[in-house]
């Protein structure tokens, strides 16, 4: 699948993680995501059985449709393409984007997660719509596997991902996306920031209007 432009896979995608660390399962996070304003909604289900996930991606998918939001499922494109999603989501260890068959990446758009400027560059030039990048600061809801990247190395990759649209992802908060934006993210990623929160409907909708206050000296 050919990378589609900056505004299809840009803003707020919101991780639906199923951590039992978390106040909320993932459709309730879903719904919030939706509620709040989210581009995107992401599955993530490290913990449950393919039942439970299966169970919760038909009501993530219903709820996504209804909003308009794009609907993607982190690891497993055979889930993905069970749920009728919008896309999957690859990380490092996952099965390489050209190994799905062409059948499939017909079905689904590709993201794909990098750490390093070698991986953004080996993803440049795999068929994936979007590339995901971090973590861009110390982040709470997953053991770090790379230390924190910062905004300059974000920017970097922005340049080498080109022209597929970057999505920043780790330890990012309100008062960080402005600096994704200026840095050429075409979007953000989160986890705990919904996860965590006591109203998780109101943090996306903070979290997606500093995103757009962010472009709004540009617009001029």
């Amino acid at each position: 699948m050919t990378p589609e432009p900056h505004r299809h896979w840009g803003g707020l995608h919101v991780l639906c993680d199923d951590d039992p660390r978390w106040k909320r399962d993932p459709v309730e996070q879903a719904l919030a995501a939706c509620a709040g304003g989210a581009a995107v909604v992401q599955l993530r289900a490290k913990h449950a059985t393919d039942r439970t996930a299966l169970a919760w991606g038909e009501a993530i998918r219903a709820a996504t449709r209804e909003a308009g939001v794009r609907f993607v499922v982190n690891d497993r494109f055979d889930l993905a393409l069970a749920l009728e999603a919008d896309g999957v989501h690859l990380g490092q260890h996952d099965l390489p984007p050209a190994r799905i068959p062409a059948s499939a990446r017909a079905r689904l758009a590709i993201g794909r997660s990098t750490h390093t400027p070698e991986q953004v560059a080996a993803a440049a030039g795999e068929p994936v719509d979007y590339v995901a990048y971090g973590p861009v600061f110390a982040s709470g809801s997953k053991v770090p596997e790379y230390a924190p990247r910062g905004v300059a190395a974000l920017a970097a990759a922005a340049t080498r991902a080109a022209p597929r649209p970057l999505i920043a992802i780790g330890g990012v908060d309100r008062a960080s996306v402005a600096a994704l934006r200026r840095a050429g993210a075409a979007g953000f990623a989160v986890i705990a920031a919904l996860a965590a929160a006591d109203d998780p409907e109101a943090a996306a909708r903070a979290l997606v209007a500093a995103w757009s206050a962010a472009a709004a000296p540009e617009a001029g």
